[in-house]
């Protein structure tokens, strides 16, 4: 297992490599930054706008298969997960504070990556033989290159590592790992109980498999009902830990920007980080969080029901934000305020991390953490079953899928018990791959993006949303 382990870090450091995936990354981001006019800046009070209107506002999902609200809850189901608490918490211990400034970055241009994902998910999105509508860049992809053949070609390829992420990477595996290992910290923390972690294991296991049984339908009304409230609390309790540590943050944001710029020296535990690993674990955990660039989320956007294609597209913009900026920001103050990150006892922890640093100021903690975890994890789960189940479907056709929702589910059981590096360079090596050909295709497509959304914001809104002509399942 050590070797195994040993391999895939070592390819997963190659693929995010600061010349490869962060530079693809940042290059195709600030280039749609500049196509759609600093739309994550400009129209950011849109965006906030159009969120909470679908939070508070009507819930027909007529000429869609889910609400837009849904459709937000549903991506953020996915990306708000425990990359946000154990992603952040490995990001730091392996690429020093200095990755939490390129996370930050990977979000600022990944706002306006989002924004042209949910743009063209929507305008691409097909119906199926079934009836129901289907979208991702699968399908806008085919549309990107001059050459049909080579566009097909690409498309596939982005399936079939999207469903290959999605049953053994950071959307199935990585978050059954951090559920068991934070219940079973919680356990040994409250209780003295040493618990074994097939045994959380088999209640994340259970809780989705129940929820998946209902389609994209119950996955999105359980998002719609569990997101806003796991995000809440989460929020709750780490502004509360800022607020009694305030003294403590201008050296964090300090030591943060610091070390973005040059290497992270040793301390304690903490081996130390040059500012190229910090760059290559700050951006490929990004992705992990934030998922723009990846792929993923468009799978959700591009089914909701919208006059316009901005109009979901904005609401991806506030998606990244929430995400990155707010959730993921919080974490790396806990972890990085309570000093814990350079004690030996958690150099190859991950929500474990995040767990003792927050109980360093509040009670109880260790259980806040592994609740959160575990509603993170769950809500991942459901939206990251979802989004394989559509490139599984593309690939494959529709009458596989209730074996994917199988081997889906036994795989949540597996990554529960396996190690944290194993499963973590998994999910971020399959992630590289899964985005390489989005990437393409969104650069391709920028100047689509750029139009709708000159014409919707210059008032020229005359657009009919529509699925194109069924495809066969």
């Amino acid at each position: 297992m050590e070797n195994l382990t040993a391999i895939i870090e070592s390819m997963d450091a190659w693929v995010w490599q600061p010349m490869l995936m962060p530079l693809i990354l940042l290059i195709v981001g600030g280039w749609l930054t500049a196509r759609t006019g600093l739309v994550q800046l400009r129209h950011f009070p849109t965006a906030v706008r159009f969120s909470l209107r679908g939070a508070f506002g009507k819930k027909d999902p007529a000429g869609g298969t889910i609400t837009p609200f849904q459709a937000l809850s549903t991506a953020l189901a996915a990306t708000v997960g425990n990359g946000n608490i154990g992603g952040v918490a490995t990001a730091i211990l392996i690429g020093g504070p200095g990755a939490i400034f390129w996370m930050w970055m990977c979000a600022t241009v990944g706002m306006a990556t989002k924004f042209a994902e949910a743009v063209l998910g929507v305008h691409f999105r097909v119906r199926r033989e079934s009836g129901d509508l289907a979208s991702g860049p699968m399908y806008y992809i085919e549309h990107s290159l001059p050459n049909a053949r080579a566009g097909k070609a690409l498309a596939m390829a982005f399936a079939f590592f999207g469903t290959c992420a999605a049953l053994l990477g950071t959307g199935n595996m990585a978050q059954s790992n951090t559920v068991a290992r934070t219940f079973v910290s919680a356990f040994d923390v409250i209780f003295g109980v040493q618990l074994p972690l097939w045994v959380p294991g088999i209640g994340i296991t259970a809780a989705v498999g129940m929820v998946l049984l209902g389609g994209i339908r119950r996955i999105a009304h359980t998002a719609e009902r569990i997101v806003p409230v796991m995000i809440l609390v989460y929020i709750f309790c780490a502004v509360l830990y800022i607020l009694l540590n305030i003294s403590s943050i201008p050296h964090v944001f300090a030591l943060i920007l610091s070390d973005a710029f040059t290497p992270s020296a040793a301390v304690g535990g903490f081996a130390g980080a040059s500012v190229a690993k910090a760059i290559q674990i700050g951006v490929s955990r990004g992705v992990l969080s934030n998922e723009a660039g990846l792929g993923s989320s468009p799978i959700a956007h591009g089914i909701a029901s919208v006059k316009h294609p901005v109009e979901q597209g904005v609401v991806g913009v506030f998606e990244v934000f929430l995400d990155t900026i707010v959730v993921c920001s919080m974490t790396a103050f806990i972890i990085l305020s309570s000093g814990l990150w350079t004690d030996p006892r958690f150099q190859g922890a991950s929500g474990d991390l995040t767990a003792a640093a927050l109980g360093t100021s509040i009670p109880f903690a260790a259980a806040i953490v592994a609740m959160s975890s575990f509603l993170f994890g769950f809500s991942t789960l459901i939206g990251w079953c979802y989004y394989g189940e559509k490139c599984f479907e593309y690939v494959f056709g529709s009458s596989r899928v209730k074996a994917y929702r199988v081997v889906f589910t036994a795989l949540i059981m597996v990554g529960s018990v396996v190690s944290v590096p194993l499963v973590w360079a998994v999910g971020t090596f399959l992630n590289g791959f899964m985005a390489l050909p989005n990437l393409i295709g969104l650069a391709f497509l920028s100047g689509t993006v750029a139009k709708l959304t000159k014409d919707y914001f210059s008032g020229r809104m005359h657009y009919c949303v529509k699925a194109s002509p069924k495809v066969a399942d």
